[in-house]
């Protein structure tokens, strides 16, 4: 997997009943980031069409406008969600002159031709799901190339806010030795002398390591969920690559803005802390939790060759995949924040073309690998817009994030 960026991600605006109005906010978007004017005109029309299909053939249609950004350069991020009908040939419907309502057919090869990355994933009788991204012209180098961790977070109806959170960011370890723990004491704080590691999207399509993982005694988990499959080993003594990804799902209790300020003073000691296992952070999150709500929270890291270190609390639902099988990683009761007992680790492998999905509980757990396996060669922020499409419930906070790579 070559360089590439990864880019902080802020979930703009939800656009559910007036899919027209995104026009307007996306042009105040692009001027507000410095997109440029004429790269913000471009953004519009795209935006433009993307609605105008919306209105014309899709069900339940929702249109997404984020910014995603690094230290020196901020994009804009169109995600479109649908329920139908789908399209049976994307290819031809990307070509000009193919329409199914007797227009032009202009609007999806025009998108194509604006976006810098522009990627489809429909099913007949099922919907779609649109990614459409736009950075300043000429695009920097430290945007090319797509991150392998991405995902996608939305309210309740009715509130502006959302109170389940994603945030990723690569870890890499200066020094030569490699820190334990003793996974099942919940014990082992990190390095605290080391700076917060930078977001860099180069980390995020390559966790590769410096060198071998040194070797630690693992044991057969004897707790797994019913229905898991696969192997998944209770790590006792964790040690971990040089370089690695660490990824985390939050979810604030109930809803609304107490729930919003739990799940982001998570995301704030997750973005700078110091810790390397999913332990660690944990543990750091945990401080930063008291005197909030609190929440369930996930942490996996993932390092090369597919290996995944697991430690969660609550109800956050997470899973490794591939086209055919579906491996759950087991977390344990608690809230993070108030009270957590004894933190472990597990260790499991993500397949050759498989992901690891982490969600929150406004998402049912009730989806097969099979609803997800025509998508997971597409980019990790359309698979995870897929999955909220299939299983998300307005009734909650929805939050997944997807991670997956080259393994």
């Amino acid at each position: 997997m070559g360089d590439a960026p990864l880019l902080d991600c802020e979930d703009t605006a939800w656009f559910r009943d007036r899919p027209e109005a995104a026009r307007g906010a996306a042009a105040a978007l692009g001027r507000r980031i410095g997109l440029g004017e004429h790269r913000t005109a471009q953004l519009v029309l795209a935006v433009t069409e993307l609605a105008t299909n919306l209105a014309k053939h899709a069900v339940d249609g929702s249109i997404l406008l984020r910014v995603l950004r690094n230290r020196s350069v901020a994009g804009v991020e169109v995600i479109v969600i649908d329920g139908g009908p789908g399209m049976a040939d994307v290819p031809s419907a990307l070509r000009d002159g193919v329409s199914t309502v007797g227009t032009l057919g202009l609007g999806l090869g025009a998108v194509t031709r604006l976006a810098d990355r522009f990627d489809v994933h429909s099913l007949p009788g099922t919907g779609t799901v649109q990614l459409a991204r736009f950075w300043p012209h000429p695009q920097p180098p430290s945007v090319a190339g797509e991150a392998v961790v991405a995902g996608i977070s939305r309210p309740i109806s009715g509130e502006e806010v959302c109170g389940d959170a994603w945030i990723a960011r690569g870890d890499e370890r200066t020094g030569g030795q490699v820190p334990g723990e003793r996974a099942e004491a919940g014990s082992g704080s990190g390095s605290g002398d080391r700076s917060p590691a930078v977001l860099d999207w180069s980390a995020m399509t390559a966790a590769r390591s410096g060198g071998p993982s040194h070797v630690r005694p693992v044991r057969p988990d004897r707790h797994l969920r019913p229905g898991t499959t696969g192997r998944s080993e209770l790590v006792q003594d964790v040690s971990v690559s040089e370089r690695g990804v660490l990824v985390m799902s939050c979810d604030g209790l109930g809803h609304g803005p107490m729930a919003a300020n739990a799940s982001q003073a998570a995301v704030h000691a997750f973005r700078t802390g110091s810790g390397h296992t999913p332990a660690q952070v944990m543990e750091e999150v945990h401080r930063a939790l008291r005197g909030t709500r609190g929440a369930a929270v996930a942490i996996a890291r993932l390092e090369t060759g597919g290996r995944v270190l697991f430690c969660g609390i609550g109800n956050i639902t997470a899973a490794v995949i591939s086209v055919d099988s579906r491996s759950n990683l087991l977390s344990h009761p608690g809230i993070v924040g108030h009270q957590m007992r004894r933190l472990r680790t597990y260790e499991h492998q993500v397949p050759a073309g498989g992901a690891l999905v982490m969600h929150s509980d406004g998402l049912s757990e009730r989806w097969r690998p099979g609803d997800l396996a025509s998508s997971l060669h597409h980019p990790p922020a359309l698979i995870a817009a897929g999955l909220l499409r299939l299983a998300g419930t307005r009734r909650d906070d929805a939050s997944v994030v997807i991670a997956k790579g080259g393994w």
